[in-house]
């Protein structure tokens, strides 16, 4: 009994640094390709992390099927879909929960997603930085918190000189689909739009200015993920 609980312990012990070693390439190759599909690491100091939860990783691997899955980008830059000078953005961060993930194509890096929630944040320091840089004869603007957030569209303040008339304004940026728009009474706004690269399926829901910034929630039903493999 003795000899058969050592090797017990023994085999455990190995099944558990095999599963372990499998879901660190996992992670790393879901990553990787996570950065390619979605452009989540087009900056110096920005940071994608893809973690598979549950265990054993080889039991759901075998499968192809995970029942969660998390994914967290910070500090890259999506550009207004005009590629207007100035107009890039820095996100803060994207957090995505992914549920009853399907491997559907191993040759075509493919999956499906049953059910995606997550939040998008910006700051109020990056949408100051790009909304000045956007003004036409404007001094810098601040952007801060604003009540009245109603849907998908959140209300920012926002403060500075224009064409060398002082501005007090309430703004909206919007969030409808994957993309992003900011107006403001008074300021140019034209082309004032970010597209957000998200798996197919994946949209806004609903947008609030907090304390720190504005933060986004995401959802998405049946996702696809393209050139997505999270079976290592």
């Amino acid at each position: 009994m003795k000899v058969l609980l050592i090797t017990v312990v023994v085999l455990a012990a190995l099944f558990t640094a095999a599963d372990r070693t499998a879901v660190h390439y996992a992670h790393k190759e879901a990553t990787r390709l996570a950065e390619q599909k979605y452009g989540y690491a087009n900056t110096t100091d920005g940071h994608v992390d893809v973690t598979i939860q549950g265990f054993p990783f080889l039991t759901q691997a075998a499968g192809e099927n995970f029942g969660h899955v998390k994914l967290t980008a910070s500090r890259f830059t999506i550009d207004t879909t005009a590629n207007l000078q100035g107009g890039y953005l820095h996100v803060d961060r994207l957090h995505l929960d992914l549920r009853d993930v399907r491997v559907t194509s191993l040759t075509a890096r493919s999956a499906e997603a049953n059910l995606v929630t997550g939040t998008l944040t910006l700051s109020y320091e990056e949408l100051s930085g790009v909304l000045s840089r956007l003004t036409r004869d404007g001094g810098p603007l601040r952007v801060s918190r604003a009540p009245g957030s109603n849907g998908q569209a959140a209300r920012v303040q926002v403060s500075g000189t224009v064409g060398g008339t002082a501005l007090n304004a309430t703004g909206t940026l919007l969030a409808q689909g994957t993309e992003l728009s900011l107006t403001v009474p008074g300021v140019e706004s034209a082309g004032n739009v970010w597209r957000v690269g998200l798996p197919e399926g994946v949209g806004f829901e609903a947008a609030r200015a907090t304390a720190d910034g504005v933060e986004i929630s995401l959802v998405g039903h049946q996702v696809t993920l393209g050139s997505s493999r999270f079976g290592g």
